[in-house]
């Protein structure tokens, strides 16, 4: 049988209670009440709104920083959009005009201004080949998603199942070797991850192709030739989420209401689902939801390393072009994304702190 979440009470002994007179009960009852829990404040909505509006104004304050400094940094590069996309044998002439076709003769705030200003309209701008950016990035911008969605639902799968698992049996040999495990993994870059599988799964073993292959509508041409890139970006952030859990469970258990449920005596399980998980969701949520943007950042590489179809060429040929617009827009909708994500964590966090009260 499992051992209990928290063994240290489970082997405190018995201390004998001292029933109540009928005097003194007859005096309990009819003078003392059991405190009433305090009353849901009608406002209660309204400062979540609030709360939720300052956490997005905060955010996309954040967003427009960083779209700056996108801006300023690809300026300050070597070279610039005129000179990397020009022709061979173009004259001075001709890359003077090119510059001022593409803004490249104003200063970088101005084009930078210019560009922001489109965004709340759709406007990702017009990269430097003369496409527009929306166009750029509609086919691969969801296959990113696809595989980072992928990715994120079997790391929630994986650090759950382990961190309660570890959780049933504490301080066990089984906890240990969970928790170095996960130690060991998330200090694994993905593109080591990623050439390890291709070198065993696919070179080796032959189990799984090791590139992806675009079929006719942009994305993967089979599902198996996902479950390479899936893994790669799931195994580090698998490892990382599997110590948030288990750290979320281990501060959970130590909760006057948790103690109480082992001292009655039910069983590890229920008190794990019913007594410990529910209090820890808000922290396990939210290391789901900064999992995202390090997902995302993650595909860019492993997308490489196995031809994915995904944005991680996009943005490797707009870095090879300085292309400031391509760059910026691929940042943007990451930015978003990831924004979705911690709002949701936001939501979560105060659904379950409003149901403790």
């Amino acid at each position: 049988m499992a051992e209990p979440l928290t063994p240290d009470l489970a082997t405190e002994p018995e201390v004998p209670v001292r029933q109540a007179s009928s005097a003194e009960a007859g005096h309990v009852g009819a003078d003392s009440k059991e405190p009433a829990p305090p009353p849901v404040s009608k406002y209660r909505p309204l400062r979540t709104a609030g709360r939720i509006a300052a956490l997005l104004v905060k955010r996309a304050l954040l967003l427009v920083l960083l779209l700056v400094l996108v801006f300023v940094t690809v300026d300050l590069l070597p070279g610039d959009a005129a000179s990397a996309t020009s022709e061979r044998g173009e004259s001075a002439a001709d890359l003077a005009q090119r510059r001022a076709l593409l803004g490249l003769d104003r200063p970088v705030l101005q084009r930078c201004w210019d560009w922001l200003t489109g965004l709340p309209t759709g406007d990702l701008g017009m990269s430097a080949r003369g496409v527009p950016v929306r166009e750029l990035v509609a086919g691969p911008f969801p296959n990113t998603l696809l595989l980072g969605g992928l990715a994120l639902l079997l790391t929630a799968t994986i650090a759950l199942a382990l961190g309660c698992w570890a959780a049933l049996r504490p301080d066990s040999t089984l906890d240990r070797a969970i928790s170095g495990s996960a130690t060991a993994v998330l200090a694994l870059p993905e593109f080591v991850v990623a050439v390890a599988l291709v070198a065993v799964l696919s070179l080796w073993a032959g189990w799984l192709p090791a590139v992806t292959l675009a079929g006719a509508d942009g994305g993967p041409a089979s599902w198996d030739m996902l479950i390479l890139p899936v893994l790669a970006l799931t195994i580090p952030q698998a490892g990382w989420n599997v110590r948030i859990v288990r750290a979320a469970l281990a501060d959970e258990a130590r909760e006057p209401h948790v103690e109480a449920a082992v001292l009655d005596g039910l069983p590890p399980h229920r008190i794990l689902l019913r007594h410990v998980l529910p209090g820890a969701l808000p922290a396990i949520v939210t290391g789901l939801a900064t999992s995202t943007g390090i997902l995302l950042g993650g595909a860019v590489v492993v997308e490489t390393v196995f031809n994915y179809p995904g944005v991680g060429s996009v943005l490797a040929s707009a870095v090879a072009d300085r292309d400031t617009p391509l760059i910026a827009g691929v940042t943007a909708l990451a930015g978003v994304v990831i924004t979705v994500m911690l709002l949701i964590a936001d939501l979560v966090r105060d659904a379950m702190s409003g149901g403790r009260r």
